[in-house]
């Protein structure tokens, strides 16, 4: 055997290995390529009373209200209804409200109901007016896990923003000052505004959605230079800019069984025609496919807003969904700068630059294979 077929054997097995490293770090890592925890609370002040309206994700409400009392690892409608009492109570024990510094109880009228995107929404009435503050304490929170959040917003009954702020279990509190001379004031010192709160939100998302970032490189590892590698980013950007607002705003609809496998379907097909097709990919078909699969993949962005209710109206929908979409950009850009630098540079050198896009591709469709078969067969 020659010493350069030596070589190139001994940086094919390296490769093997490395694939095979990854593959099983996915195996044993599936949630991560899932969003945190997140929740809404909508409170509005009425002159007899709070209306409160809590929406969870199915799976949050289920670790602390048995729903499956039969065990058959199957929750039926009859069981979905038997739990709404207990899903109500336990939801109404864990938020304390505190009006002009006084514990409220909510009301025996409350209302449970689950919807086709796997949230859980619960509404309670509070029998009581405040007068000079509200106070709302998230204890649920200290039971979940430690990246979930929480966004309240406090409106009166005539659609005005009396405070808003997104919690966390380290700052699970928010306090209103009501003050009848002036504006109400949010009295959290260390509140920070929606718009940098959803900001880093849509940089955690991005940063921590490896199926979109694996997307992403199998559309950019094909290229050699600046300006191919822009114009694919700019029309993902713009596909999922179009069906993150179509969907944070009910406009359009579709459930995330249906998103979530055709989101790994399309890091499947980009890898294999990277694999097939190989440098006869031109830069304007892969803008165009990046355009109809970045569609796709908003409505996968837009999911992490419908967990935390934001496509209800009354929480305002325009300033999370701008500033989200910023940080999911900032996010992208940022994971972009670092890797193209890389894979041009691999690219420069002659005995990776020829295994580069297949020994990648291959990785990319076991990545998106493996979560096409979790997100259906295996769900």
């Amino acid at each position: 055997m020659s010493l350069l077929n030596y070589e190139r054997k001994q940086l094919v097995m390296k490769y093997i290995r490395l694939a095979s490293l990854i593959f099983l770090l996915i195996q044993l890592q599936p949630a991560l390529a899932h969003p945190p925890g997140l929740s809404s609370t909508d409170i509005t002040v009425k002159p007899d009373g709070l209306d409160v309206k809590v929406t969870f994700a199915g799976q949050d409400i289920e670790a602390f209200v048995t729903m499956d009392t039969d065990g058959d690892a199957d929750v039926t409608d009859a069981e979905l209804e038997a739990a709404k009492p207990h899903v109500a109570n336990y939801v109404a024990s864990e938020l304390k409200i505190l009006l002009d510094g006084t514990e409220t109880k909510a009301n025996t009228t409350n209302k449970v109901s689950f919807d086709k995107q796997n949230n859980t929404t619960i509404e309670l009435n509070f029998p009581d007016t405040p007068k000079e503050s509200i106070g709302i304490e998230s204890k649920l929170l200290d039971k979940l896990p430690a990246d979930h959040k929480e966004y309240v917003t406090v409106k009166d009954a005539a659609g005005r923003e009396l405070g808003k702020k997104m919690l966390t279990p380290k700052a699970n509190t928010l306090e209103i000052d009501l003050n009848t001379n002036a504006a109400p004031t949010v009295t959290e010192n260390h509140s920070t505004s929606p718009f940098v709160d959803f900001l880093k939100l849509g940089v955690e998302h991005i940063l921590t959605g490896y199926d979109h970032l694996l997307f992403l490189f199998s559309l950019l590892v094909v290229t050699r230079s600046f300006w191919p590698a822009i114009k694919i980013i700019t029309f993902f950007t713009i596909a999922h800019s179009i069906t993150l607002a179509l969907a944070g705003m009910n406009i359009v609809d579709i459930p995330s069984s249906i998103v979530e496998p055709l989101i790994a379907a399309t890091i499947v097909y980009v890898g294999l025609e990277n694999i097939v097709r190989k440098d006869k990919v031109t830069t304007q078909q892969r803008c165009i496919l990046t355009f109809f699969f970045g569609l796709i993949h908003g409505f996968g962005f837009a999911g992490v807003l419908r967990e935390m209710g934001i496509s209800s109206i009354e929480t305002g929908i325009l300033v999370p969904l701008f500033s989200f979409n910023l940080g999911v950009e900032l996010g992208q850009i940022t994971v972009a700068s670092v890797v193209l630098p890389l894979i041009w540079w691999l690219h420069g050198k002659e005995k990776i630059s020829r295994y580069l896009v297949p020994v990648g591709s291959v990785l990319t469709c076991l990545a998106g294979g493996y979560w096409l078969l979790e997100r259906t067969i295996l769900s």
